[in-house]
C-alpha cells in the first residue's frame, strides 16, 4: 500500500521540476491529438520526459485535512487510492542509460530496474512490433488491483480501468503540446509484458502501453 512502489537499492535519478513550455493551448492539444501511425525515435530531454510523467500521474497536492489516504494526483481516482504504477523503457533519453525504469510519483524520480536495450523484446510482445522500434519511450501503465479492490470489491476493476484511461489521455495531451507523437497500445501479449516487467500478472498486471516518439509526416 505504498504511495508508489519502492525499489530500495536500485539507482535513482531525480527528475527536473521545471518543464519545457507547451507549444499548444489546451483546446489545440485536444483538437489536434491523433494516433501517430509511424513514430520515429528521437532524443528526448530529461525535462520532456519529466513533463510527460508528471502530467500523467504526478502528485499535485497533499491529503492533509481530508479523509483520503493518499496525496492527490493529476487524475481522479476512486477513493483517492491510486492503484496504478508507471514503468517505462527508453534508449533515447538524455541523462538516462538505456533500460527499464519505474516512476516514483511521490518522490518525482525514476529508478533504473534493468540496464539494457530491450526494444526487440518489447516489440516481440506487441501485435504491431514496429510501434516499439519507432518509439523513444514505451510507457507501461500497470495496476495493483488490491489497492482498490479491498474497498470496492469487484467494482474496483472498473474503477482501475477508468483511471488508466485518464492517465493515457493526459499523456496524449501532454505529448501533443510538446510536439511529440504517441500511440496507445492495447494489442500486446499480457503474459510476455508482465514477464518483462516481472509482475505476477494477477494482483499486479499491465493494462495499457503508450509509445512516444517523433511524429512522422507520412502518418
Amino acid at each position: 500500500m505504498h504511495e508508489s512502489l519502492a525499489f530500495g537499492g536500485y539507482p535513482v535519478t531525480e527528475l527536473p521540476r521545471s518543464f519545457p513550455p507547451f507549444q499548444l493551448s489546451l483546446t489545440e492539444a485536444i483538437t489536434t491529438r491523433k494516433t501517430e501511425r509511424a513514430l520515429l525515435p528521437c532524443r528526448l530531454s530529461m525535462e520532456q520526459l519529466a513533463s510527460v510523467l508528471y502530467h500523467a500521474y504526478g502528485v499535485t497536492r497533499t491529503n492533509e485535512g481530508t479523509v483520503f489516504p493518499r496525496p492527490f494526483r493529476t487524475v481522479p481516482s476512486a477513493g483517492a487510492l491510486y492503484p496504478l504504477e508507471l514503468f517505462f523503457h527508453t534508449v533515447h533519453t538524455e541523462g538516462l542509460n538505456p533500460g527499464l525504469y519505474h516512476y516514483n510519483a511521490s518522490q518525482h524520480n525514476v529508478c533504473l530496474l534493468r540496464r539494457a536495450d530491450e526494444t526487440q523484446r518489447i516489440a516481440n510482445a506487441l501485435v504491431q512490433p514496429a510501434i516499439a522500434r519507432g518509439a523513444s519511450v514505451v510507457l507501461f501503465i500497470t495496476a495493483m488491483f488490491e489497492r482498490t479492490l479491498f474497498k470496492y470489491a469487484d467494482r474496483g476493476y472498473r474503477f482501475v480501468m477508468l483511471e488508466a484511461g485518464h492517465v493515457a489521455q493526459n499523456v496524449n495531451l501532454c505529448t501533443s503540446a510538446l510536439s511529440l507523437g504517441c500511440v496507445n497500445v492495447g494489442g500486446f501479449r499480457d503474459r510476455e509484458i508482465d514477464g518483462f516487467l516481472e509482475l505476477d500478472g494477477v494482483m499486479h498486471s499491465t493494462i495499457y502501453l503508450i509509445a512516444i516518439g517523433e511524429r512522422s509526416f507520412s502518418s
